[in-house]
């Protein structure tokens, strides 16, 4: 088993390093690949060194069995056919190509033997939020259909990068010093604020990340009726994306049925005693797997809801930890090149 990384220097990147060996990802060969301003760079992993090449069109891919690709949708789509012409499975983390037909759109929770089902050797790592989000619908939606959601999320710093993190980092510290804040990932300071805009703006007034979560849900839960409206805000948070979620499924759903389906759930960890102060919160779930769901309860303006809170590390489960998974399932399931 041959395995690459494509975006190795980035955020994302890095994180796949850690996930695999956290993982104890079977491989014999790895290969690091990043742009030309990255090559050269060195990283150590297990005990190894490697020195990170740059990505060109050529026959790099040939021997490679999985490549893990981090590098933006740009890059995706320009190295596709390069990275999957001699057969290596692409697992893409980009936006590129999750609303292709072709492309399987996969959380392996949720919908794992779609990634079977690849016929241009590329399967799409869904949006963050919509990753941890459907890993908590799951196990709902087999008690009763879902009908309809209505999400707000939470999302951290890091979900816009590295510099981005160094950026609210660098504004607090501006703030303190009564210096003007250095405003420049962000539409505007995030210090002490939160902004209702990630992505651009679309003709509907939603924006780009809140009509990801709406269409790649209906995707991956094979749900085109399924009705989702999203509003996603920037909140000053280094790690880890929160979301609220209300959901109308076809019978009603007691809350007990569904505290006893999360906490039986693959990929969920159930941490729901309000009466105790237990919930899940950011601070606690950054750099762990799982997608933490609290706060479960009837919906007051809903006779067929239901309400909660998540929180799941995007860096992690929502997009290398996710991706390594979906190699895991192929390869638990007899996947061979």
């Amino acid at each position: 088993m041959n395995i690459a990384i494509v975006g190795a220097s980035g955020a994302v990147g890095q994180e796949f390093l850690r996930v695999l060996d956290e993982q104890n990802f079977p491989f014999d060969e790895l290969t690091l690949f990043g742009s030309k301003r990255s090559a050269g760079r060195e990283y150590t992993f297990r005990g190894k060194n490697y020195t990170v090449k740059e990505l060109v069109h050529g026959d790099d891919f040939k021997d490679i069995d999985i490549a893990f690709v981090s590098a933006g949708g740009g890059t995706s789509l320009e190295f596709a056919e390069t990275i999957t012409r001699h057969g290596t499975l692409m697992i893409d983390n980009s936006s590129a190509f999750r609303m292709e037909q072709d492309v399987p759109l996969v959380v392996p929770e949720v919908n794992g033997d779609d990634a079977f089902n690849a016929p241009r050797n590329i399967i799409a790592n869904p949006n963050c939020t919509t990753i941890q989000m459907v890993v908590a619908l799951k196990p709902i939606n087999d008690l009763s259909p879902i009908k309809r959601v209505h999400v707000a999320t939470y999302q951290a710093a890091s979900g816009a990068g590295a510099a981005a993190m160094d950026e609210l980092v660098n504004q607090h510290g501006q703030l303190t010093r009564g210096e003007e804040p250095t405003v420049e990932k962000f539409a505007f300071q995030l210090a002490y604020n939160v902004i209702p805009h990630i992505d651009v703006f679309t003709d509907n007034d939603y924006t780009k990340e809140e009509m990801k979560m709406n269409r790649e849900t209906k995707k991956i839960m094979h749900a085109p009726g399924l009705e989702v409206s999203a509003t996603c805000v920037r909140v000053p948070v280094m790690r880890a994306h929160s979301e609220a979620v209300w959901l109308e499924t076809e019978r009603p759903v007691s809350v007990d049925e569904a505290r006893k389906a999360l906490s039986e759930a693959e990929g969920v960890v159930l941490v729901d005693d309000p009466a105790n102060k237990c919930y899940p919160m950011p601070l606690d779930v950054a750099g762990k797997d799982p997608v933490f769901v609290g706060r479960v309860r009837r919906d007051l303006a809903n006779e067929n809801g239901l309400s909660m809170w998540l929180v799941g590390d995007q860096i992690k489960k929502g997009a290398a930890l996710n991706a390594v998974q979906i190699a895991q399932y192929l390869l638990a399931h007899g996947w061979k090149r």
